[in-house]
């Protein structure tokens, strides 16, 4: 295993001369205790050059026949995020690209952005198939960073926002990134460079772009590469499905380090639309970032609807700039579409269904009767094959699909069937039009306001307190979120049942992140078990409050 070399960049308290320290994981080797903005980190760091080598990303590849079948029927081209950029900045130079609360960005202003940030990142090291980290909120240095990560051929993997240490520690090992964006002003500093030259190599439309992590657990983390042919292809295709053009503005609460905010970014950039940007979700900015920034697209969740509709703020606002509305995320209910399109009836509310390994999958359209969308997910994807296993599970192949996890064989065998469909591992079932239903989960992951994880870091981590026997986190419906964690144990001895906030203080310690913390706890007598001890977590049922 090759060493793996690590740059953070961060912006506590920034001295202009201050801006690039190195850690290095050799084998068995740890990071430091806090690899996230470490207290007076800048203002003890010098510059320092020249990373040590490591290995470019590989990803693995497609069938050669299937290759030549997607490029053949048009759903591959030569597509990449440089060329598209370019091509805006030329044909469309003055419009907004990116508008944000204070500001707005040009397309030729975001290219020259771009450019100097790309040489930056060069002059750190960063070259062809490098993974560089990023964990940034929906900003304009997120745009920038991302599009100079492109233009080197590096490679992005996002983080979320509420990941701490345990969950970086993960990603940043298994990613092997070569360098660590965490704040704006990091990606400020990377742009005090001259432009990149125009003849330094241009990325192929084959080589990955992405590198999106599924869950936050450091047992075995589940890298999703995508090349720009997967991508921008899904976007391309489906911006015309969703009626986009040129002329509209596209507002995400998605965050962009998520699959679901990045397809929003990908959609606009196909057709040169604008990018209107709410760096945080919160219902009150959300309803006056529409009311002043006119966005005519949005992308949201169930939780965000909501949200807002707790907050009456559809009556307080004005929403009617929106012609599209997607929902997405997690399974909404059909009274919450219903409400929804009720109170935007000049909007085409519409649902999707997708994950970080085939992105767009399914969506209904504008046009189509309000009890589709209501009550299904909607139909595939412009050249995705979808179908319904003898289980009811909805299994995919196609253009938009990845080929394979980074680095983690063993998900690969159980991920595809031996034709090289995909197990989503989510349930369906057949709807009028064609359209497909989302009923369930068939893995064990929770799906907290269309955020998903896999509890087992949590659990394993419950069972080393000192009061737990066993522990076993189920999801709980949750009328807003779709699903909250709850928190089944059994105790060790003659032990004190712990509180949950004892719990949850426990599990902070331990860095576990906020959105997978328990928001019940149930203890019970014993745990149901299999003959080899494994617990049974459909028999566990929560008591009626």
């Amino acid at each position: 295993m090759p060493m793996i070399a690590t740059t953070i960049i961060s912006s506590t308290r920034v001295k202009p001369r201050c801006a690039i320290r190195h850690l290095y994981r050799r084998r068995g080797g740890t990071w430091p205790a806090r690899v996230h903005n470490p207290p007076m980190f800048l203002s003890e760091c010098v510059i320092r050059h020249g990373l040590p080598d490591s290995e470019p990303m590989e990803q693995p590849r497609f069938a050669p026949e299937r290759e030549r079948e997607f490029i053949t029927r048009g759903w591959w081209r030569d597509d990449t995020l440089p060329r598209w950029l370019a091509r805006h900045a030329r044909e469309r130079p003055d419009s907004q690209a990116v508008a944000f609360p204070g500001g707005a960005l040009t397309w030729q202003a975001l290219q020259e952005r771009v450019l100097k940030a790309a040489q930056g990142l060069k002059t750190r090291g960063v070259g062809h198939r490098d993974v560089v980290a990023v964990q940034l909120p929906n900003v304009p240095e997120f745009i920038v960073a991302y599009l100079a990560i492109a233009r080197l051929r590096a490679v992005m993997c996002t983080l979320h926002m509420p990941y701490r240490g345990a969950e970086i520690e993960a990603i940043l090992g298994h990613s092997g990134a070569r360098l660590f964006l965490d704040s704006a002003a990091a990606v400020t500093e990377l742009e005090d460079a001259d432009p990149l030259t125009p003849d330094h190599p241009e990325p192929d439309p084959a080589d990955p772009c992405l590198l999106l992590y599924t869950s936050g657990t450091t047992a075995s983390p589940r890298g999703v590469p995508h090349p720009y042919r997967t991508v921008l292809s899904n976007a391309r295709l489906s911006a015309n499905e969703h009626r986009l053009t040129a002329a509209d503005r596209i507002l995400s609460p998605a965050p962009f380090s998520h699959l679901y905010g990045l397809y929003s970014l990908h959609c606009a950039w196909a057709v040169g639309a604008c990018t209107v940007l709410l760096p945080a979700f919160k219902p009150d900015d959300l309803a006056l970032l529409i009311e002043r920034q006119k966005p005519t697209a949005l992308w949201t969740a169930p939780a965000h609807v909501a949200a807002c509709r707790a907050a009456g703020l559809f009556g307080r606002h004005d929403w009617s700039s929106l012609k599209l509305a997607i929902v997405s995320g997690s399974i909404a209910p059909a009274a919450l579409i219903r409400e929804f399109a009720d109170a935007v009836p000049q909007c085409a509310v519409t649902q999707l269904w997708g994950m970080t390994e085939l992105q767009a999958g399914l969506y209904t359209r504008p046009g189509d009767p309000l009890e589709w969308s209501a009550g299904s997910a909607g139909r595939p994807s412009p050249g995705a094959e979808v179908r319904l296993s003898a289980e009811g599970e909805i299994q995919v192949r196609g253009p938009l699909l990845f080929a394979g996890y980074f680095n983690n064989p063993d998900e690969d065998q159980t991920a595809f069937t031996p034709e090289g469909w995909f197990r989503s591992g989510d349930l369906g079932e057949m709807r009028a039009g064609g359209n497909i239903a989302i009923t369930g989960r068939i893995k064990d992951i929770i799906n907290r306001g269309g955020v998903k994880f896999n509890p087992v870091e949590v659990e394993r981590l419950l069972d080393s307190h000192p009061k737990i026997m066993q522990s076993a986190i189920v999801p709980m419906p949750d009328p807003v979120l779709g699903e909250k964690a709850c928190a089944f144990i059994t105790l060790r001895g003659e032990a004190p049942a712990p509180s949950l906030q004892e719990l949850c203080d426990y599990l902070l310690h331990k860095n576990i992140a906020k959105n997978k913390l328990p928001e019940r706890l149930v203890v019970i007598p014993e745990m149901p078990l299999t003959p080899t001890r494994k617990i049974i977590k459909g028999r566990l049922r929560l008591p009626q409050s």
